[in-house]
Parts: structure tokens; C-alpha cells; sequence
């Protein structure tokens, strides 16, 4: 069960299996939830929500050449906002990542698990070294860090909430979550809490159900104006069947048969792999959307250090396709990195400096 609490003593004589002391949270092994609620000093209890990853609703396309990067006009970017990006770190909380792809591994990652509390991080899945490899390739120079909130193939809302607060302590200005779920918890919305008020952007794969009832996604709907929720787009910029709509939802990004990463600690059942291009494969998902939109946001930072959480996410939903219209199929429309990035350049040159 996920617990409440005011105090670390109202844990005293429970089976604490881990906590979140930032939020006063912890998760606890017990037989009688109806005892633990009585306890003095316990604010909620509640069961763990599971979280899934966001990827693979549709059949995998054929192998094809990369098209994510020019639909997006990433050839509009300056090289020196490319560069000045390292100065920006997103966080990828996922199910790790295989550090030594050769799309990783020379960012040198920070690495942790939260599961755990080491900094080992193997990725037997293969979903957050495809996710991290994307915001890499549209981050420009951005510092990576893997936060692993797995065990195995299953999230818990405890430790999605964990691996946020770590990775905003440990100096993330961005945090991308591939994963959602029908219900939220307080825990989750605690965590979302913790990062906005810390000046944090989330970045969230809007979900996969666009074909299968179309439910309200979590944690996509909890993030405001200060997160961004990413949907799928298709190679002719439309949006893809499966990709979930609501009015929670930003805007679209390449994720339809996009190119990324295998991870070599994997089975990989889950992507195509891509014809001429070892440890690469294709993948569908808004799984693989948010991290591209991800990388963008590194580089509006980049070009205007001087902007907020909330300002970095206007500027890049204002700059997509649909010119500052919104529209239930495709939200503002599908990102424009080229344009985003352009419109925080000029930004930068009108801000007054700090002193």
C-alpha cells in the first residue's frame, strides 16, 4: 500500500518497503489496511495504481529511414543551440537504458534506480533505451539522465513518483514519462506538484487509447499548462488512430515507425529492427513522441535560458503546426523544433538580463 504520512514516527513498527521523504510518502507491506488507516499521523492510504508503457498500440511499420528529425525541422536549429543544450539535462523515467548503445553511451548518463538504490540501470525491457534515444537526437548536446522506476516490465505510481523527485533533486530541468494509466493517485499528483513548484517540465506521452475507449490518461492529464502531453503524429503530419485525444493534450510529434534504439540487455520484442543500421529499430507509440518533444524543449531552454517551465511549454505549443489553434484531433498541431527554437532566440534578445 501507498501511505500518507505526517511524521516519519507514525511509520514506526511498519513493514516499510521504501519512501519518498520529500513528499511523505511511502510504500508499506501490510495485512490490515483498516488498522494502518487508523494510525495516528497517516494522511491516505491507498492501494499502488500499476502504470504502463506507452508504446506499440499499433503494428510496427516496416523498417524505414529516419523522418522524425526533418518533420520536425531539426535542420532549422542553430549548431550553437545544439551545443549550448549540454548545459540542459532531461531526465528519461523509464525502465532504464542500455549505456553502452552507441547512442548513449557517449553522453555518459547519470544514472539511478529507484527500485533499488543503486545506479545500475540494464534495460531488460528495451523501452527507455529506445525513449532516452530519442531525446538525445532531438536534444542537441542536452546531458542525459536515466532514472530506472521498473521492476521488470511493471510501474507502480509509488515508484513513477520517486523516480520524479529524484531526478528534480539530482538536477533535471526536464523529466519525460513514456508511461500511463486510467486512474492517478495522491501520490503521483504529489510528485507532479514537487516538479512544477521546483520550475521542472514534465513531458508526457498522451497514451494509446485512442482506438480502445479513449480513457483519460494519467499522469498526461495532471501536468497544466506547465507540462506539456505529447500524442503521435503520422509521417503526413495527421494523427495517429491509436494516439489518445482530450483536452489535456499539447500537441502531436513523430510517432508512427520511428527510428531509435535496441538495447543490447533486451529481448526487444517490441520494435522492428532497421535495415542497415545496427542496434536501431523502428517503434510506434506516443511512447516515442514525448521524448522528441522532450529534446525540443532542451533546446528552447538552450536558446533562452531566461524562460519558465510554463514559457519553454507556450513557446513550443504556440510554434507547432496549428499556429496557436487548438483542435481535439491535433491539439496545437506537430511540433516545429526549427520554429520553436527560432521564437525563443528572439525572445532571449527582447528579455532583460539579470543582474
Amino acid at each position: 500500500m501507498s501511505v500518507g504520512y505526517r511524521t516519519p514516527s507514525a511509520l514506526r513498527g511498519l513493514n516499510v518497503v521504501s519512501r519518498i521523504p520529500a513528499l511523505h510518502i511511502a510504500t508499506v507491506s501490510v495485512t490490515n489496511a483498516h488498522s494502518l488507516r487508523a494510525r495516528p499521523g497517516i494522511r491516505f492510504v491507498r492501494p499502488l495504481v500499476p502504470r504502463i508503457r506507452a508504446d506499440a498500440a499499433a503494428p510496427l511499420q516496416s523498417a524505414q529511414a529516419e523522418w522524425q528529425s526533418a518533420a520536425a525541422h531539426l535542420e532549422r536549429v542553430p549548431t550553437s543551440v545544439l551545443d549550448r543544450a549540454a548545459a540542459v539535462t532531461i531526465a528519461v523515467v523509464d525502465t532504464g537504458a542500455d549505456l553502452s548503445s552507441p547512442a548513449l553511451a557517449a553522453r555518459h548518463p547519470l544514472a539511478y534506480n529507484v527500485t533499488n538504490g543503486s545506479t545500475v540501470v540494464d534495460d531488460t525491457v528495451g523501452h527507455g533505451t529506445f525513449v532516452a534515444s530519442l531525446a538525445a537526437g532531438f536534444g542537441g548536446q542536452a546531458h542525459l539522465m536515466v532514472v530506472q522506476a521498473s521492476r521488470g516490465a511493471t510501474f507502480s505510481d509509488v515508484d513513477e513518483a520517486a523516480g520524479i523527485v529524484w531526478a528534480v533533486d539530482h538536477g533535471a530541468r526536464i523529466v519525460n514519462l513514456s508511461l500511463s494509466g486510467s486512474q492517478s493517485s495522491p501520490t503521483e499528483r504529489a510528485a507532479v506538484r514537487y516538479a512544477t513548484k521546483k520550475g521542472v517540465l514534465l513531458v508526457a506521452a498522451a497514451g494509446n487509447g485512442g482506438q480502445s475507449g479513449n480513457r483519460t490518461s494519467y499522469p498526461a492529464a495532471l501536468l497544466g499548462r506547465e507540462g506539456l502531453v505529447v500524442g503521435a503524429s503520422t509521417a503526413t503530419g495527421t494523427r495517429a488512430a491509436f494516439s489518445t485525444t482530450g483536452r489535456y493534450v499539447d500537441l502531436l510529434a513523430p510517432g508512427v515507425g520511428v527510428l531509435g534504439a535496441i538495447a543490447g540487455t533486451a529481448a526487444n520484442t517490441l520494435f522492428t529492427p532497421a535495415l542497415g543500421t545496427a542496434g536501431y529499430g523502428v517503434g510506434s507509440g506516443t511512447s516515442y513522441s514525448a521524448p522528441e518533444v522532450a529534446g525540443a524543449a532542451a533546446l528552447v531552454w538552450a536558446a533562452n535560458p531566461l524562460l519558465s517551465a510554463t514559457s519553454v511549454a507556450s513557446m513550443i505549443s504556440s510554434t507547432a503546426s496549428g499556429h496557436g489553434v487548438w483542435s481535439t484531433d491535433l491539439g496545437f498541431g506537430t511540433l516545429d523544433a526549427g520554429a520553436a527554437v527560432t521564437k525563443a532566440l528572439a525572445s532571449a534578445r527582447t528579455m532583460p538580463r539579470r543582474r
